[in-house]
């Protein structure tokens, strides 16, 4: 059994197989902090998932694939139908990476996924072993890509950060923050300076990039986009969006549905 629902009871570390997929479509859907004994490779060739580590959030667009390791805790939220695979593995039986890692999925290694989800959870190892070599040649020959935000820790700023996991959350300006927190712009700049690497408005654009990747996601129309992350003109988002992602809005969208 590989298609799983809501009611499906599921749970990687109970079953004995060195590799087990899972295929799925979920609407809206919050799995709580988790984490597995197995690797997980989590890949959704439909819709866009958001997913937090204990630091950090990303976002996963239906062209990227992102590795958890063992161990790792992380929460995924789906607002919308996701079509979703996932591979679990025993890294003590293969070379799994020992950090997270988000990758460009091309056709052949999307192939794979999708082979490797369907499969039965007592199919023979026999019957595994050239595939399962081949998923690894062509994972570790993936381009590697970000698209990952800080959190920052800092008690002042630990319920701003619990705010940005939700899925209707939006950044405020800094003079919005300054006064929902109570302390100054300069502060707050120095604080996110120290947490995540970068100031306020670096960490904002950031957040806009993978807050307008969820949302193209969801085919929201590229207009709506703009005006939701207050951008001057939808000519403004668009230069931004294709600075940050390397194409246009439409070039991303068009891509992604012919991963359909």
């Amino acid at each position: 059994m590989a298609i799983i629902s809501d009611e499906t009871k599921f749970d990687a570390d109970k079953l004995p197989a060195d590799v087990i997929g899972i295929a799925a479509d979920v609407g809206r859907h919050d799995s709580g902090m988790h984490y597995h004994q197995k690797g997980q490779l989590l890949y959704a060739p439909e819709g866009c998932m958001s997913f937090a580590l204990s630091h950090s959030m990303c976002v996963l667009p239906p062209t990227k694939a992102v590795w958890i390791p063992a161990n790792t805790p992380h929460r995924a939220f789906m607002t919308n139908v996701v079509a979703y695979r996932s591979l679990y593995f025993d890294c003590d039986k293969f070379p799994c990476p020992e950090d997270i890692m988000m990758i460009k999925v091309d056709e052949l290694l999307r192939a794979l996924i999708n082979k490797m989800a369907m499969w039965p959870w007592d199919k023979p190892k026999s019957e595994t072993l050239h595939t399962t070599a081949l998923f690894w040649e062509s994972f570790y020959e993936a381009h590697q890509q970000a698209f990952s935000l800080p959190l920052p820790t800092e008690k002042r700023l630990i319920k701003f950060s619990e705010q940005v996991k939700k899925p209707d959350f939006l950044a405020p300006d800094l003079q919005t923050l300054s006064k929902k927190i109570g302390a100054s712009s300069k502060t707050i700049t120095r604080l996110f300076k120290k947490e995540t690497g970068m100031s306020y408005q670096e960490w904002k654009q950031q957040w806009r990039v993978l807050k307008s990747i969820e949302l193209l996601c969801e085919n929201t129309q590229v207009s709506d986009v703009a005006f939701q992350l207050d951008f001057s003109s939808d000519s403004a988002f668009i230069s931004f969006f294709k600075k940050q992602v390397g194409q246009t809005p439409l070039a991303f969208i068009k891509q992604k549905q012919n991963k359909k």
